[in-house]
């Protein structure tokens, strides 16, 4: 008989080495997944560590079929999302179930009533937790393991979401580029951006980390703006980005350009750390933190993902300035190289915002990827 339990965010115990480990169930046998790392999650979900909290609220619901665990997924409401888009959507995320629709609609049954219940209209997902983190149900590239913080799911997973009365809502693009030789029209645009005296350009600096993870997120909430979806980040979660940043960064993947000493541009990847933590199975202690830290020292990873690349309005438009975005996309394809680096995930994108799509594949990135967003409508329902 199917059970579905309600857990309180940042809850312990079995019920949280349940919600952790019912992957190992769902994805028995898919050679490309990869397990996150239990304590990152963990702290995601805590309210007392994740500053996402201070504007939202969540819960969670795990499915069991007598004592085993078959599925999982939050319902979480983002003041911050109802704030900007005033749309009365909530939202749900860490939707992972058996390929059983029985399981997938009771889950999301709950979740829908939970956003119900607190005035909610509309459901969108799956985000974890917001769309600043993973988000969508991923739909094609099912052959190719996950990136760093992008999501992983077996075939069926979208199918049962659709199943259970969703409708497609938006498609995020991930594109695979292979570090190399850069085209002569993206060399020209480099070259143009370099010669003009007022653009500098500089990686993001270890040592004055808190300066430019201030500077990522001003250049961030101005350029992303206008996006469908967009949620600005916080200061406090800008905070525990650079808490985050400072194990992993390496300055040759990132760039910070100024205008006349103005803040304009930045990129910001990071080395792929879903290749190194395959065997570790979620477990950084008692020895996945010393063997990480080790295979990123020493073996460096050959892959990363580019994560932030925005360009600020005022000098997005400006016609002199159009190559801003294939010279931080050359920077990056340089600085990976110097690190070792023989491809890198870029995005996601959305499916409709046509001048990233068409720079990117300018630079000779393959579209590889979808992740799916679904909505569905609570009023009817």
């Amino acid at each position: 008989m199917l059970d579905i339990r309600q857990v309180a965010m940042g809850t312990g115990g079995a019920e949280l080495k349940d919600f952790l480990g019912v992957v190992d169930r769902i994805f028995a046998g898919d050679t490309h997944y990869i397990r996150p790392i239990d304590l990152d999650i963990k702290e995601r979900l805590d309210p007392k560590k994740n500053p996402f909290f201070e504007h939202a609220e969540g819960t969670i619901f795990m499915a069991y079929e007598g004592r085993k665990c078959v599925g999982r997924i939050t319902a979480q409401i983002d003041r911050e999302h109802l704030d900007r888009h005033k749309d009365q959507t909530g939202f749900f995320g860490f939707f992972d179930t058996v390929d059983d629709p029985e399981v997938a609609r009771a889950l999301l049954t709950r979740a829908e009533s939970w956003l119900r219940q607190r005035g909610m209209k509309k459901v969108r997902g799956p985000y974890s937790l917001s769309i600043n983190e993973e988000s969508g149900c991923l739909v094609e590239g099912f052959d190719a393991p996950p990136v760093l913080q992008n999501p992983h799911h077996r075939s069926y997973q979208g199918q049962l979401i659709e199943q259970a009365g969703y409708t497609k809502e938006k498609d995020l693009f991930g594109w695979r580029y292979e570090v190399g030789d850069l085209n002569p029209r993206v060399r020209k645009a480099r070259d143009d951006i370099r010669a003009m005296p007022e653009v500098k350009s500089r990686p993001l600096s270890k040592k004055d980390l808190s300066r430019d993870v201030a500077i990522t997120l001003d250049i961030f909430n101005d350029a992303w703006s206008d996006n469908w979806g967009f949620v600005p980040l916080t200061k406090k979660e800008a905070a525990k980005m650079q808490a985050d940043l400072k194990l992993f960064l390496l300055p040759e993947i990132t760039r910070i350009v100024t205008i006349d000493g103005e803040p304009a541009a930045v990129a910001l990847a990071m080395p792929n750390i879903n290749e190194l933590i395959p065997d570790l199975h979620g477990k950084l202690f008692p020895l996945g933190i010393a063997k990480l830290l080790y295979r990123l020292k020493v073996e460096g990873a050959k892959s990363g993902r580019l994560l932030i690349l925005g360009i600020k309005k005022k000098f997005r438009m400006n016609r002199k300035y159009a190559g801003l975005s294939l010279f931080l996309y050359a920077e990056m394809n340089d600085g990976g190289r110097k690190c070792g680096m023989t491809w890198g995930e870029l995005g996601w994108t959305l499916e409709d915002n046509a001048a990233i799509n068409t720079g990117i594949r300018m630079m000779g990135a393959k579209k590889y990827k979808t992740y799916r967003v679904y909505t569905k409508d609570l009023a009817s329902s």
